[in-house]
């Protein structure tokens, strides 16, 4: 019978002194496992070299494959390539920075093998930063939980191990790669949580820092609206818009009142103004606020399109790859 074939997606930017030892550890990790694998990197526009020791892991191992883009597009696209490409009936992925065991690969493959459609890493003793790093994270996984429903302890841990169909069946951009659990819970997914070991970076400089923080809750609006309002958006634009249009008319009442009661003059009077500012405000953020966000959906899952473009791909027989799109249109 054909083996089980388990495909490792891993993005890498700028990490040329790690990968050479996550290869080592990956095939280490598989060596006696049943199971047949393909280790996919996809290259996030390195400048360091990367490219270069990817092709050297390539030589000496033909499980290795490799998607080269055309510049960094950061890690929800090279992930998002990552999933487009494998073959794989379980799919993991993890960082290139070491920090992220390979050992834990077989516990993920036979988590999945047991019913799960994802099975999640928890960094449960994490080796980084206090304060730019650990902190921002406990409330982030809090706040996320919360505003998502799906509640896990570590959002952040990019070690995680799915079954094929439900990584086929994902769009991802932006920072949407930490909040995959999150969006494929709409498709009444099983996920279970796994403590994973976690390790301090030796090699290389980190690419989060509080400043990702900004992007990361403006997704977090962008997801929960996906989540909760996709089919029926007039709830959160029009909630939004009533409730400026209903503020003008409350003030065009009391102007009336005064004009016409009262005898007072109201032109010129900056409460006039801010009256027909928020009417029309209210207007727009019902019809301009649903029209942008419905746009973005069609542009991103109704025509197909990817957040990345591919320069080259290495170990990737040509007749898996025709139909494939490689270019950002």
């Amino acid at each position: 019978m054909k083996k089980k074939l388990v495909s490792v997606v891993i993005p890498v930017f700028n990490e040329a002194e790690n990968v050479g030892i996550l290869h080592e550890e990956i095939a280490a990790a598989i060596k006696s496992r049943p199971e047949d694998y393909e280790i996919i990197f996809i290259d996030d526009g390195s400048s360091d070299g990367s490219l270069a020791e990817l092709k050297k892991i390539r030589a000496q191992d033909p499980r290795v494959k490799i998607i080269q883009f055309r510049k960094n597009f950061g890690q929800s696209a090279a992930i998002s390539a990552g999933f487009e490409f494998c073959h794989g009936e379980v799919v993991i992925t993890l960082d290139a920075d070491l920090q992220n065991n390979p050992a834990h690969i077989p516990q993920l493959v036979d988590k999945v093998a047991e019913g799960f459609d994802i099975v999640n890493g928890w960094r449960k003793d994490r080796h980084d930063k206090w304060l730019t790093r650990k902190v921002p994270s406990f409330f982030g996984n809090k706040l996320i939980s919360w505003i998502t429903g799906t509640r896990l302890h570590d959002y952040g841990c990019t070690l995680r191990g799915f079954r094929s169909d439900v990584v086929k069946n994902l769009k991802l951009y932006g920072e949407m790669h930490r909040y995959i659990p999150a969006i494929a819970s709409r498709m009444g997914i099983r996920s279970t949580e796994i403590a994973v070991n976690h390790r301090a970076r030796k090699f290389g400089e980190s690419k989060y820092g509080l400043g990702r923080t900004f992007r990361v809750v403006i997704d977090l609006i962008s997801l929960k609206f996906l989540l909760a309002y996709s089919h029926r958006p007039l709830q959160v634009f029009g909630g939004v818009g009533l409730v400026m249009i209903l503020t003008g008319l409350g003030c065009g009442t009391y102007l009336t009142y005064d004009k016409f009661v009262l005898s007072h003059g109201i032109a010129g009077r900056p409460l006039l103004f801010f009256t027909l500012l928020m009417i029309f405000l209210g207007f727009q953020a019902i019809s301009l606020g649903l029209l942008a966000e419905m746009l973005s959906r069609i542009y991103h899952e109704g025509l197909n399109k990817n957040e990345y473009a591919i320069r080259e791909l290495i170990g990737f027989a040509d007749e898996n790859i025709d139909d494939r799109p490689r270019t950002l249109l």
